[in-house]
């Protein structure tokens, strides 16, 4: 995997894969900032996990969503102490224990962002189970 990030004015730069997919980052606000990628990273990553367990497990999933919490340190570097991801998971005769399940195996076992920040972050996670 290769990407470039190239200055363009002020504190705003522009991010690329090797791919070409594109994005903008921006240290004044403009765009998102590294670390709120890195917040959303945790999130998108053990998303994709938990859905895709629970669709291995048959269980009818029509939606989940990741409200994600982080505190970070008060002085520099301003890294992140603290993530909180909450699932909220949608579906049809869901199984809590299924859900349960997959938020576990995300977090301890298969999302590669949360498993690199773990040991340097507390990293927790909760979740509720919805009924269309």
């Amino acid at each position: 995997m290769k990407a470039v990030v190239r200055w363009q004015q002020g504190l705003n730069f522009e991010s690329e894969m090797e791919s070409g997919r594109k994005m903008q980052l921006s240290g004044e606000g403009e765009y998102m900032s590294p670390m709120e990628l890195v917040l959303q990273a945790v999130g998108g990553c053990s998303s994709i996990d938990v859905v895709m367990i629970l669709q291995k497990a048959r269980q009818t999933i029509t939606g989940c969503e990741c409200q994600l919490t982080a505190e970070r340190a008060e002085t520099d570097p301003k890294v992140f102490t603290k993530i909180n991801a909450h699932y909220v998971v949608t579906g049809t005769d869901l199984a809590e224990k299924q859900v349960a399940r997959a938020c576990e195996l995300s977090m301890e076992k298969y999302c590669s962002v949360s498993l690199m920040l773990k040991g340097k972050v507390d990293i927790t996670y909760s979740f509720e189970v919805r009924s269309n």
